[in-house]
């Protein structure tokens, strides 16, 4: 459904998408000029203006450093989408002048290449993220044509995809490659639906095709080069860069995260697009192992640093986990798509627990603060002198010389309003996905229908819905279909329609109701919210012992700020007797819980005394807990989601 049909109007989300709009992108334009006192330099800009011959100088940054501009300027569109902003658009117009200019006249488009190894353009497809970088450049120009009319950028992607369609393919003379970071992949099927040019759907298929086929080509371009990498030391990694099988025939997650979830997303668009039923099995499987055996409750992947990746079954450590940003709003990309391949409702969870979780508490209230890292638990002195937690940051920082997550928030946060509906491919029905405050005109039944939707989440479950119809139109005969959430809630929702309590029949995990529906007819959705003690499977050994709380679907933490330290010696005591309050001055507003626990009694241990006999002696104290988006907007100090009983 196209967003321009979407408008949110919600009391939560409403200030995170001005917040992107007001602060977030200016905020990372100036980073990307390297403008941010006392930030990594991004050099991106520079880049572009030294490919463009504006500027003399070497390359800087990461060699994938391109791609944040785009992801830059893919916010900045879907921004101008729900405020037109001229001045905002002027900047945004003169960065693409500025990426015309940087482009070769065959259509190639890479500032690393043009500035550092001219000649070696598609040398290192293991490594360089070419393709990547193509691939950000594509779903940029896709949102800004749609945005505002404009077609300069998408013609200079279209130069650059023309040029990737003939270099790459099963024909002889072609390169049977793909690149080592996936995202053209997911990024040609956008550019295929905005210009309805098939050659670049059969392309993502063919990069899809050709992944994981033995010999590798990683394998013998490495040998080609010499043996030599950019950065990794030895032989290529296959299943860190998702080519240790064809992608059919692969069993669970491996590998580094965000590669994953970004194949996995132009895997599932594929399988709905292609009707290949290999594709979407391969979807569904990695799907069951990663969020039924992968994932962190607050909707992060990826347990291990060390290659940012997956490691294995319920292996999810909370002090050293990675979780990077990216690889959490990649999550949502791809539960995006797996709900167009099939509404259920465990993808919309998914996408809900990701973005409310993990996503949220990556950005800093003040919109100019970013974690890379999203850890479940968090010792301060640990961060900064434990060389296996150095990665685990207990304060968000201004900018980074990878800077791959900021914008991907913004660009995520500023196009919400995708994810809220869907309508059945019959058109038919009305999936209700997420519960934002909205308002969206659709077409159902061949019919011209407005829903408004008003939403007290996250802080409470009343949900309401508002039916328009054109004037004279009578009645319109649709089903709405309304997520019933996974919250581990003791009660049913409740459904009332004109003020009269009504039954409905769950398929999927949806709630759904199909009638004639007048103009002004009223729906109530009565979701529980109920602030809740959660358990981990046993065979997770970092949970073991402990539990963690939750609330719709806010997962909570706590922080030394409210409970002192070592918060590693607070438990739950044995009737918690949690308690929900409204704290309209704490973090800017929010819902905390308190409870009871205890502490062993620390007072007879000596400074100089690493171990006694066992005593069993504990203090008891009443403990507060806030939901997890918000811990680092204070004083640095500990942090810890799960909490032992």
């Amino acid at each position: 459904m196209h967003d321009s049909h979407i408008r949110i109007r919600d009391p939560f989300w409403d200030g995170y998408q001005e917040l992107v709009r007001r602060t977030v992108i200016p905020y990372q334009w100036e980073a990307l000029n390297d403008r941010i006192e006392d930030a990594e330099p991004s050099r991106s800009i520079r880049n572009f203006r030294i490919a463009a011959g504006l500027e003399q100088g070497e390359f800087g940054g990461w060699i994938f450093q391109d791609s944040d501009l785009y992801k830059w300027l893919e916010a900045v569109a879907y921004s101008l989408r729900r405020h037109p902003d001229p001045e905002l658009e002027r900047i945004a117009d003169e960065a693409i002048e500025l990426i015309g200019a940087a482009q070769h006249d065959n259509g190639y488009l890479n500032t690393y290449y043009t500035i550092q190894e001219p000649g070696r353009e598609w040398t290192n497809l293991y490594e360089a993220h070419e393709l990547y970088c193509a691939g950000h450049l594509f779903e940029a120009a896709v949102a800004y044509a749609e945005a505002t009319g404009k077609r300069k950028l998408l013609d200079i992607a279209c130069r650059f995809a023309d040029l990737i369609d003939r270099l790459f393919g099963a024909k002889p003379g072609q390169m049977q490659a793909y690149c080592g970071h996936p995202e053209a992949e997911l990024a040609l099927v956008k550019l295929y639906r905005a210009t309805g040019e098939e050659r670049y759907l059969n392309l993502s298929l063919f990069f899809i095709d050709e992944r994981g086929r033995q010999p590798s080509y990683y394998m013998e371009e490495w040998e080609r080069r010499g043996r030599t990498s950019i950065w990794a030391q030895g032989s290529p990694n296959l299943e860190v860069y998702q080519s240790h099988l064809p992608v059919r025939e692969q069993p669970a997650a491996v590998g580094h995260a965000v590669r994953a979830v970004y194949l996995y997303t132009a895997m599932a668009d594929l399988a709905r697009l292609t009707g290949d039923a290999k594709l979407r099995e391969a979807c569904e499987r990695l799907w069951a192992n990663t969020t039924r055996k992968q994932m962190y409750i607050t909707g992060g992947i990826g347990a291990t640093h060390l290659g940012e990746a997956f490691t294995f079954d319920y292996d999810l450590p909370n002090d050293t986990v990675y979780s990077e940003t990216c690889a959490s709003i990649g999550m949502i990309f791809w539960a995006r798509r797996m709900l167009q391949l099939e509404a259920k409702s465990e993808y919309a969870d998914v996408m809900e627990r990701a973005l409310y979780n993990n996503v949220l508490g990556s950005m800093a209230k003040d919109g100019k603060h970013f974690f890379y890292v999203n850890p479940l638990e968090v010792w301060q002195e640990a961060s900064a002198r434990n060389p296996d937690r150095l990665h685990v940051k207990p304060v968000r920082q201004k900018w980074f010389g990878c800077s791959c997550c900021p914008p991907n928030v913004a660009r995520l946060l500023s196009s919400l309003n995708d994810y809220i509906y869907d309508v059945s491919a019959d058109g038919r029905t009305l999936h209700v996905h997420l519960f934002i405050g909205s308002e969206a005109k659709v077409r159902l039944a061949g019919r011209s229908v407005a829903i408004s939707q008003r939403s007290a989440l996250p802080w409470d479950g009343r949900i309401e819905f508002a039916v328009s119809l054109p004037e004279g139109e009578g009645k319109a005969a649709f089903e709405l279909a309304l997520r019933v959430p996974a919250w581990f809630q003791s009660g049913a929702p409740e459904l009332a329609i004109n003020g009269e309590t009504a039954s409905y029949r769950v398929e999927n995990g949806y709630a759904k109701v199909e009638r004639d529906w007048q103009d002004g007819d009223t729906v109530l959705w009565l979701l529980p919210v109920e602030t809740k003690l959660i358990a981990a499977n046993p065979q997770v050994r970092a949970d073991a012992g402990r539990a963690a709380i939750q609330r719709g679907p806010l997962v909570y933490c706590v922080e030394e700020a409210d409970n002192g330290k070592p918060l590693a010696s607070l438990a739950l005591a044995e009737q918690p007797g949690l308690t929900e309050t409204a704290d309209a001055e704490l973090l800017g507003g929010c819902v905390v819980v308190e409870g009871n626990g205890r502490i062993l009694d620390s007072s007879a241990w000596a400074e100089d005394r690493l171990y006694r006999p066992l005593d069993k002696r504990q203090q008891s104290v009443r403990f507060k807990a806030i939901p997890y988006y918000l811990w680092g907007n204070r004083e640095p100090g500990e942090m810890s989601v799960w909490l032992r009983y």
